[in-house]
């Protein structure tokens, strides 16, 4: 499914910022994707789905795909500012959130800190605070190269930004955030007083039991976990056997929360 989108960058905060817009709709819903990854590759076989019935504004954070960076490590609170910023220039006073992975930490960091810009928040496969990574998920982490990236996000931002440099900037800075991940407080995600959904799959590098904590602190949330791996069921380029039914099943889930 073709669907016409429009490009663009801004200045935000110190960087080029690139977006895309995709869709019609009053509340716009703001994309935002994983460590490692670009637009394309997190969200380019989920977009068709949902552009049907949203507007949607998809976003590339510091050091990935057409963003470029500053001389400053990421950090959750950063992207969430900086995307905040963006909505700012374009002109959104409201917008629905989905975040994936580090997407959906980022999130809950808008959520937490910028209340007043948040409709409904989606995360899906995201954790708020390091201990809701599976057991063994930083065995060998600070040992890691680029050459242990996934080939698939690896191509995907070479598709965008030839330059290995730029990889392997974006590989050290997201490999770093990782190492130092820094927690939400239980108290800040009881905090959050938006509507969420909360999704996971049950093979997921998250836990179920925090994602279940994370929906007990919630108030108003949600909490979905589907079969399948880390991606799945957005079709994230690096899951396997992508299933058009399950996209499908999961862009309605994500329409009837956001539409309710």
């Amino acid at each position: 499914m073709e669907i016409e989108k429009t490009a663009g960058t801004k200045s935000v905060n110190g960087i080029s910022m690139y977006y895309e817009i995709y869709g019609e709709g009053e509340i716009p819903l703001v994309l935002i994707h994983g460590g490692g990854s670009t637009i394309p590759s997190n969200f380019g076989n989920f977009i068709p789905y949902l552009a049907q019935n949203n507007k949607l504004i998809a976003v590339e954070l510091q050091a990935h795909g057409r963003t470029s960076d500053r001389d400053a490590p990421e950090s959750f609170e950063q992207d969430a500012n900086d995307v905040v910023t963006l909505l700012e220039q374009l002109d959104i006073a409201k917008a629905n959130f989905l975040g994936f992975s580090n997407g959906g930490t980022t999130t809950l960091h808008i959520a937490v800190r910028y209340p007043i810009v948040v409709n409904k928040i989606v995360v899906i496969s995201a954790n708020y605070q390091k201990t809701g990574l599976i057991d063994g998920f930083y065995d060998g982490f600070g040992a890691a190269t680029l050459d242990h990236m996934p080939e698939g996000l690896k191509k995907s931002y070479l598709e965008l930004d030839p330059d290995p440099a730029g990889l392997q900037n974006m590989f050290e800075k997201d490999k770093q955030r990782m190492m130092n991940f820094v927690d939400l407080s239980d108290d800040e995600i009881a905090g959050i007083k938006a509507e969420a959904l909360l999704m996971l799959a049950d093979r997921d590098v998250i836990t179920p039991e925090h994602l279940v904590k994370t929906s007990r602190l919630i108030k108003n949330s949600r909490l979905v976990i589907l079969p399948g791996i880390h991606g799945s069921m957005i079709g994230e380029i690096c899951a396997p056997d992508i299933d058009p039914k399950t996209l499908g099943f999961t862009a309605g889930l994500i329409e009837s929360f956001l539409h309710s």
